[in-house]
C-alpha cells in the first residue's frame, strides 16, 4: 500500500491532522482498536484556550510556564496558547458542542494551576464529543483511509531497505492486521506518529489499555531523539475500587470546591500548597501519596456534597453515574480516590513543525515532547497541544516540495524468518504484569538512586527475554506491546537517573532540590544511532 501521508493514531492530534491534510492530498489512518478508542476519548475536564473578556493570552502563558517549573519552552508555550482561539473555532465548525452556561455563553471550568476559568467542556465527557465528531467528519472524507484493528510495528527507516541511502530517512511502517496476523507495507512520502501515552506502563493508571508507548517505542528503535520521559503525571484522583478500572475523577470536580480529607476526616491539601485542592497535580498527587504511605490508607477521600444532587447529575453525569453503579452517590457521601498515571509530559523530541530528527517522520499529541509542557503539564493543555501541532505540522507539509521525491524502490517487505505461532502467551501476562509493578514500585511519584538502579537492572534482564522471544515467535499485538512497554519503562528510568534533581513531576529523595540550570531537555538516543 502507497499514501502521501500516513497517521499512526485517532485521537485529538491524529484526526485533526487527517481532516486538514485530507484537502490537498490522500491520508491513511491506522489504529490499533476501532478509530474511536483514544486517549483523547477518555478525557473528562476539557480543552484550555482564552476565550473570555476575563481573561488574557498571557495569564494563559504564566499559568502554563509556572505549572512546567519553568522547564517549558517559552516560544512554544507562546505559540500554542496564541493558537487557541483558532482551534476552538476549527473544532467548532467541524461540529464540537461544548457546554454552555444560562446565558449561552460557554460554561468555562477551573483546574488545578489555571489562574482563570478558561476550560472549555462538554459535560464531563468532552473527550468522547471531540473524538465522535472528528471522527464522523473524517469519515466523511473520500480522501481519508482507515485501517482499524491494525498494531503498527515499525517505522521504515535505512536500516529496513536493501541498499541503504546515506542519510537515514522514513518511508512508512510495517503495520500488523490484528485479525489476519498479517504484516503489510505501508510505504508513504510522510509518517506521523500520533499514538498517545504510556500509562499501562505502570500498575495503577488512568489510561485506557492501548495506551502502552507504541510510538516512543518504534521512534527509539529508528534513532529517534527521545527527551523529559521522567516527567510522568500522576492524575490525584482515580476513583479506587476494584471493579472500577482506570476510572479518572476528573479535576474539574476541584475546580468546583470538592475538597480532600483522610479517611479519619482530617483536611490535608492546605499543609502542602497555598492552593490546596487546586495546587498543580504533581503537588497534590505527593500530598496523597505521602499521606497514604505514612498511614497505611488505600484512599483518601473527595468530598463534593456542598452541591447538589441536580447540579451534580448536570455537570457530571458520567461521573455522578459511575460513582452511583459502584455505590457511591456523591451528592451524600464522600468518593474513595488514589493516585494513577496519567500523562507522559516528555516523549519523541520535535521541533516548532512537529519534525523529528528523522526526515519525513512527526510526532504529535502526548507521544512527542514538544516543550509546552516542561516539569509539569498544566491542566486541559494536552487536548489543546494536540490540535495545535496538528496545524503546525499541516503547515509545514503545505510548504514542503521534496515529498514526492522520496524513492521506496528498496524497502524490503516484512520477513517473517523462521518465527512460529507460540503458544505460551502466558511469558506475555508475567512480563507485563511485572515491568508495571516495578515501575509503580521504584519508579513511581517518589523515587530514590537505589530504587532506579534496581528497576534498571530488572529492565534490562526483562529487555533481554522480550527480545528473544519477540524473534522467535509470529507478531501478535500483544507482543508489540509487551516489547513497546518495556521499551518505555527502561528509558523512563535512563531520563530519571540522568536528572539529578527533583523538580516538577520527578522527585528524587536523594536530590530533594532543583538546580539553578535545570535542562530544559534530558535527551537520550538509541546509541545505534549516535
Amino acid at each position: 500500500m502507497k499514501t502521501d501521508l500516513l497517521i499512526i493514531g485517532s485521537g485529538i492530534a491524529g484526526l485533526s491532522l487527517a481532516l486538514k491534510a485530507s484537502t490537498i492530498m490522500n491520508v491513511v489512518v491506522v489504529t490499533k482498536n476501532e478509530a474511536m478508542e483514544s486517549n483523547t476519548r477518555w478525557a473528562q475536564g476539557g480543552i484550555a484556550s482564552v476565550i473570555s473578556q476575563t481573561d488574557e493570552i498571557d495569564y494563559h502563558i504564566q499559568d502554563t510556564l509556572k505549572a512546567g517549573s519553568h522547564l517549558s519552552d517559552p516560544k512554544i508555550v507562546a505559540k500554542v496558547i496564541e493558537s487557541g482561539p483558532q482551534i476552538i473555532q476549527e473544532l467548532l465548525d467541524w461540529g464540537v458542542k461544548f457546554s454552555k452556561n444560562e446565558q449561552e455563553d460557554f460554561d468555562l471550568g477551573m483546574e488545578g494551576g489555571h489562574s482563570r476559568r478558561r476550560v472549555l467542556h462538554a459535560k464531563d465527557i468532552t473527550g468522547y464529543e471531540l473524538q465522535k465528531k472528528l471522527l464522523k467528519k473524517a469519515r466523511s472524507s473520500s480522501k481519508i483511509k482507515f485501517l482499524e484493528n491494525h498494531s503498527a510495528a515499525d517505522v521504515i527507516v535505512n536500516r529496513n531497505l536493501r541498499k541503504e541511502q546515506q542519510q537515514n530517512l522514513c518511508y512508512g511502517a510495517y503495520v500488523l492486521n490484528n485479525k489476519t496476523g498479517r504484516v503489510k507495507t505501508i510505504l508513504a512520502n510522510a509518517v506521523v506518529l500520533a499514538t498517545g501515552g504510556a500509562g499501562k506502563t505502570y500498575l495503577y493508571t488512568s489510561n485506557p489499555d492501548i495506551a502502552s508507548g507504541d510510538g516512543i517505542g518504534m521512534a527509539y528503535r529508528a534513532g529517534c531523539q527521545i527527551s523529559n520521559l521522567e516527567f510522568v503525571q500522576f492524575h490525584p484522583t482515580c476513583l479506587y475500587h476494584p471493579q472500577a478500572k482506570s476510572f479518572l475523577i476528573s479535576e474539574a470536580l476541584r475546580g468546583e470546591g470538592a475538597k480532600l480529607y483522610l479517611q479519619n476526616g482530617e483536611s490535608f491539601a492546605k499543609k502542602y500548597h497555598p492552593q490546596k485542592e487546586l495546587a498543580p497535580r504533581d503537588v497534590v498527587a505527593r500530598a496523597i501519596d505521602y499521606e497514604l504511605k505514612k498511614r497505611g490508607d488505600k484512599y483518601v477521600l473527595l468530598d463534593i456534597t456542598h452541591k447538589s444532587s441536580a447540579y451534580l447529575k448536570s455537570r457530571f453525569p458520567t461521573i455522578y453515574q459511575t460513582c452511583k453503579k459502584f455505590g457511591f452517590d456523591m451528592a451524600k457521601q464522600p468518593i474513595p480516590v488514589v493516585p494513577a498515571a496519567h500523562y507522559f509530559c516528555g516523549g519523541i523530541k520535535v521541533n516548532a513543525s512537529g519534525r523529528t530528527n528523522i526526515p519525513n517522520l512527526y510526532a504529535i499529541g502526548e507521544v512527542s515532547c514538544t516543550g509546552l509542557h516542561g516539569a509539569n503539564r498544566l491542566a486541559s493543555n494536552s487536548l489543546l497541544e494536540g490540535a495545535a501541532f496538528a496545524d503546525y505540522v499541516f503547515k509545514d507539509l503545505l510548504k514542503r516540495k521534496d515529498l514526492n521525491d522520496i524513492n521506496h524502490q528498496f524497502v524490503r517487505d516484512w520477513d517473517v524468518g523462521k518465527a512460529i505461532d507460540s503458544d505460551e502467551m502466558v511469558v506475555i501476562t508475567q512480563n507485563w504484569e511485572e515491568i508495571r509493578q516495578l515501575m509503580w514500585n521504584y519508579v513511581g511519584i517518589v523515587r530514590s538512586t537505589k530504587r532506579l538502579y534496581r528497576a534498571q537492572r530488572r529492565i534490562q534482564l526483562l529487555l533481554d527475554e522480550i527480545k528473544e522471544y519477540y524473534w522467535d515467535f509470529r507478531l501478535t499485538p500483544g507482543t508489540l506491546e509487551l516489547r513497546n512497554i518495556a521499551r518505555v519503562a527502561d528509558l523512563t528510568i535512563q531520563c530519571a537517573l540522568k536528572r539529578k534533581e527533583s523538580i516538577g513531576l520527578h522527585y528524587n529523595l536523594d536530590f530533594p532540590k532543583s538546580k539553578s540550570n535545570s535542562p530544559r531537555f534530558n535527551t537520550i538516543q538509541n546509541p545505534k544511532f549516535k
